[in-house]
């Protein structure tokens, strides 16, 4: 048991990898808050952890919102006294728009959800590591983040954000005992398409030579297991990077 006696809050987990993530955690031994903004999906994800022996609790969260991040945390540690491990998987789509099609309002959704929630989130719970000198944080990024040719410029620009996010908040907490990790998948099996919305065909038709390489898509489990490696104490000397996990997508 990997994280027996851990209280680890995941974003966006009534489905995809956030669910797959939250079930693993709770398996390995975590209490769990299964956090999303589908709160019928989170409470399905609580009664399956339940069904299986796990422990956990649902939490309506959006992300997006300041209110709801500061309830979120607060709520975990009226719950379960603490949080040791935060995973920032909750992530929107763009469509596909480069740079000259970008509106405002697709730039600042995006960027609300993938990358300044990553920011409140980590903000919230470094009072608690600090305290205890301990806390693990796994930042769900993307292969987007690390390439151009994977999603339209507000998607990308996001993920690139969360990836400098990461290395700095590693670094910056290095010798007070807490660590932060990105993960960057590749294309996987998940339901985030349907927050796309107005596809840019031009976009989308850039977008074909790089998924032309992809030599499969992953599944959300695949994903689970290296967010539980980051979550453990199995990564005692990994701080401040990516793992990617994209099946050798980006080594073309």
């Amino acid at each position: 048991m990997k994280l027996q006696g851990k209280v680890a809050i995941v974003t966006g987990a009534a489905s995809g990898m956030g669910k797959q993530i939250a079930q693993l955690y709770a398996k390995e031994g975590a209490k769990v808050v299964v956090s999303d903004l589908n709160l019928d999906g989170a409470n399905e994800t609580v009664e399956e952890i339940k069904a299986a022996g796990g422990e956990a609790i649902a939490m309506k969260t959006n992300v997006a919102v300041e209110e709801d991040v500061q309830a979120l945390v607060d709520s975990t540690v009226e719950a379960y006294g603490t949080v040791d491990v935060l995973v920032n998987n909750a992530g929107i789509m763009d469509g596909f728009e480069p740079a000259g099609d970008v509106l405002d309002e697709r730039w600042e959704r995006v960027f609300a959800v993938n990358t300044t929630s990553v920011m409140r989130m980590t903000r919230k719970v470094l009072p608690i590591f600090l305290e205890k000198e301990s806390g693990i944080i796994v930042n769900i990024a993307s292969a987007g983040g690390l390439n151009g040719g994977r999603a339209g410029a507000a998607y990308t620009a996001s993920k690139h954000a969360v990836i400098g996010l990461t290395k700095n908040t590693g670094y910056m907490y290095a010798q007070k005992g807490i660590r932060c990790n990105a993960i960057a998948p590749g294309a996987v099996m998940t339901n985030i398409q349907a927050s796309m919305m107005n596809v840019d065909k031009f976009g989308a038709s850039r977008m074909q030579a790089g998924m032309g390489i992809n030599p499969r898509a992953g599944k959300p489990e695949e994903i689970a297991q290296a967010a539980l490696f980051l979550g453990s104490d199995d990564s005692s000397f990994v701080n401040g990077t990516v793992l990617t996990v994209d099946g050798g997508w980006t080594a073309y």
